[in-house]
């Protein structure tokens, strides 16, 4: 068939430009060049894998993982369903990171990513600041095999470390970042997400905040002296969880900072910077 016949055929089922994303993808071509290779021959090997994706894509699965791999902030990263699928609020969260690092910091330093799922935010703050170390944690196994991946794609130097939190971890950090589990567990959400995306790396209890706590229980030990933490948190949380942590830390310095949609995302503490 042709790519004609085949972008004529999926747009019957899916979005057309859901259509020529797929196909584009499987012909190694951006989706303005098929308009120019309509009349080509697809062979049908790769035709029998199109129609198996656009059969994905009819019965709800996402496109990013039909697509098997997803752009953050800049970079492509290899994704599949054992992970969440990175949000455009996320890049927000590791923008205003480096802001900070490059402000706050004069030195190479040490981070943490906890929960880090892919190992986009991790692995890109590896690419954009100068740093001594990169720990990517994760209490799943089938997580930390997609970071794996994505660390061999980039030629990355990160340390992959299987740990509930804290649980496996000794050392101490310049930067701990974050965006764990935040969703209530009574929270309605959309069914394209609940019935795709990891439930471990979605709910965090009655009022969403346990990760955070889990975190912020046995932080201290893992402080450096100069220490910036980053969270990403639902829009509702941030008085909640800022109480929680002048519980924890009186006389802390926090940043309720806003995501491009004027919501509270964006949660911020820093220690002697």
């Amino acid at each position: 068939m042709t790519v004609d016949n085949l972008l004529f055929f999926a747009k019957s089922h899916i979005h057309k430009d859901h259509a020529k994303i797929l196909l584009a993808e499987l012909l190694n071509k951006n989706p303005l060049e098929l308009l120019t290779c309509l009349d080509e021959e697809v062979s049908p090997e790769k035709e029998k894998l199109f129609r198996k994706e656009v059969e994905y894509l009819k019965n709800g699965k996402p496109l990013q993982y039909v697509l098997g791999n997803i752009n953050f902030y800049g970079t492509n990263f290899y994704i599949n369903e054992n992970v969440l699928i990175p949000r455009f609020e996320t890049e927000q969260l590791v923008e205003k990171t480096i802001s900070y690092i490059n402000e706050k910091f004069s030195f190479p330093v040490d981070i943490i990513d906890l929960g880090c799922g892919s190992g986009v935010i991790g692995l890109t703050l590896e690419k954009k600041v100068s740093s001594n170390s990169i720990d990517l944690i994760d209490i799943s196994s089938p997580a930390l095999e997609v970071a794996k991946v994505n660390c061999q794609n980039l030629n990355s130097k990160a340390k992959l470390i299987q740990s509930d939190m804290w649980q496996n971890i000794s050392k101490r950090y310049h930067v701990i970042i974050s965006n764990p589990p935040y969703i209530k567990t009574t929270e309605e959400i959309e069914d394209i997400v609940k019935d795709n995306e990891p439930h471990l790396a979605l709910y965090a209890g009655e009022d969403g905040l346990d990760c955070y706590r889990k975190i912020l229980f046995d932080i201290k030990e893992h402080m450096q002296d100069k220490c910036l933490i980053a969270f990403e948190i639902g829009s509702t949380q941030g008085e909640a969880l800022k109480k929680l942590v002048f519980s924890l830390f009186p006389n802390a310095q926090i940043s309720i900072e806003k995501d491009l949609a004027d919501r509270n995302r964006f949660f911020f503490i820093f220690k002697n910077i």
